[in-house]
């Protein structure tokens, strides 16, 4: 007969004793994977790359990113009409 040191093995694994039972603990932030394309306009492409702080941030930490990078977007697009526009080129006075 075996002692209670030697417990008998039936087969089965104690570790196979069903799905695990569901955690109502929080889950921790994770990156979404969305590509952040170049534009190729460095003040875009900066605001862009903020985005990825939102990764890594809980779901109530993303509205403060997601209006940062809508504010800079905005000012960018704002600078592109503050800019001087070309001088226009002399006119000639071709005359023969």
């Amino acid at each position: 007969m075996p002692g209670p040191d030697t417990a008998q093995h039936d087969g089965t694994d104690e570790t196979d004793a069903g799905p695990p039972a569901p955690s109502f603990d929080p889950v921790p932030p994770a990156p979404l994977g969305v590509a952040r394309t170049p534009t190729g306009h460095a003040g875009v492409d900066a605001r862009l790359e903020r985005l990825a702080d939102a990764d890594h941030l809980a779901a109530d930490g993303h509205t403060e990113v997601y209006e940062d990078v809508h504010r800079g977007l905005r000012d960018e697009l704002t600078a592109l009409d503050a800019r001087p526009a070309p001088a226009p080129t002399p006119a000639h006075d071709n005359r023969s």
